[in-house]
């Protein structure tokens, strides 16, 4: 039996435009737009009708799940708290990002990242959740132990994407000793010793480990078809690196040359949303919406405020001469679809699965009204 239902009297954020119209929905899938009013389905008063958010990266459920240095949450618990906050901020597809090695942190033992990913699959299983959910995995190449934690997932297909990275000092993020100990020394409160013996062994490690293991993770996910990203790139080397490597995600560009040249290359460069909502980095680098400004900004992440992701757009519409509320959008819902290979969803068109959010704005901070996804009501 078919299951069919409408929304109507809603501005629809389209790929190009907004209209004022109507969405049938059948069995989970857009089944017609139209224009103009209409009599029949729920009224939306105007609000909007956006497409259900696309979120690549976002170190939340580590937050859930280790909410204090040294706290290890319930694993079920922590993902169904993070799962809430996602779908009810309008993300119907999420990329968990999960660490691979040990890194300045500290990262995550053996096989417990393995045990999070099984029990996402639980949640899955079990109709727990909201939000679709896929993995990330963050490979610290610069770690010893990387492709043995890596080793976990070597046959798991929620692994959609791989991120290749370095937190050593003098790389990428940290450029500059200044930002590296501001980072490390003054917030961890290390003595000149400590911090000294710190930063040896980071630049031993990255050294040693680096240039090896992110040719062979390049290499497994090359062979097994998951997108990669490269991630803090600041020079145009560090960009070359990346095409050899099949890198289709520039996430955090630390430099303009290296977010033009990312661009140009066909790369999707990706931003943090607090980024733009705040109107800089959290680390010194530079600001997102310098990079929209000269039209090198493709996706948007949010990162570690999941709410941010929806809020970034409508300020970049609000801010940004000749940026359209359907194009930022695009960062956060079509343009991420595609970079990752989803091609059923990220858009408002026929034949795409019904990932819907109902947003009321009339200024400031946007409000998620409801939310489906595959055309169920998750929120």
């Amino acid at each position: 039996m078919s299951i069919e239902f409408a929304l109507t009297n809603a501005r629809i954020v389209l790929e190009d435009e907004v209209v004022s119209g109507s969405v049938l929905v059948r069995d989970g899938k857009i089944a017609d737009i139209s224009q103009g009013p209409s009599q029949a389905g729920e009224d939306f008063g105007g609000d909007y009708l956006v497409a259900g958010l696309v979120e690549l990266h976002t170190d939340h459920l580590e937050a859930h799940y280790s909410p204090r240095p040294g706290v290890r949450w319930n694993k079920m618990s922590a993902i169904q708290a993070h799962d809430a906050q996602v779908a009810t901020s309008g993300i119907t597809t999420v990329f968990d990002c999960l660490r691979m090695g040990s890194d300045e942190d500290g990262g995550f033992a053996k096989g417990e990242m393995r045990e999070m990913a099984d029990a996402i699959q639980a949640a899955e299983r079990e109709d727990r959740l909201r939000a679709e959910h896929l993995i990330h995995l963050r490979c610290e190449v610069a770690s010893d132990n990387v492709l043995d934690h890596f080793s976990d997932f070597a046959t798991d297909p929620h692994v959609r994407l791989v991120s290749l990275m370095d937190h050593s000092p003098g790389q990428r993020q940290f450029q500059t000793m200044e930002q590296y100990t501001l980072y490390y020394k003054t917030k961890r409160g290390l003595s000149e010793e400590a911090f000294a013996r710190f930063v040896e062994g980071r630049l031993r490690m990255s050294e040693r480990y680096s240039s090896v293991h992110r040719d062979t993770l390049a290499a497994i996910c090359a062979e097994r078809g998951i997108t990669v990203a490269s991630h803090d790139d600041a020079t145009l080397a560090h960009v070359e690196e990346a095409q050899v490597h099949g890198v289709k995600l520039a996430e955090f560009p630390t430099s303009f040359e290296a977010a033009k040249a990312s661009h140009t290359a066909g790369m999707s460069v990706l931003m943090g949303a607090p980024n733009v909502v705040r109107g800089k980095s959290h680390s010194g680098n530079i600001a997102a919406r310098d990079l929209a400004a000269q039209g090198v900004l493709d996706v948007l992440s949010s990162d570690y405020v999941p709410l941010s992701l929806l809020h970034a757009p409508f300020v970049l519409a609000d801010e940004m001469d000749g940026l359209s509320l359907p194009k930022a959008l695009a960062m956060v819902t079509s343009t991420p679809a595609r970079t990752v290979g989803l091609d059923d969803r990220g858009r408002i068109a026929t034949g795409l699965r019904a990932d819907f959010v109902r947003v009321r704005r009339a200024d400031g901070v946007p409000v998620v009204r409801s939310v489906w996804r595959a055309g169920q009501r998750v929120a």
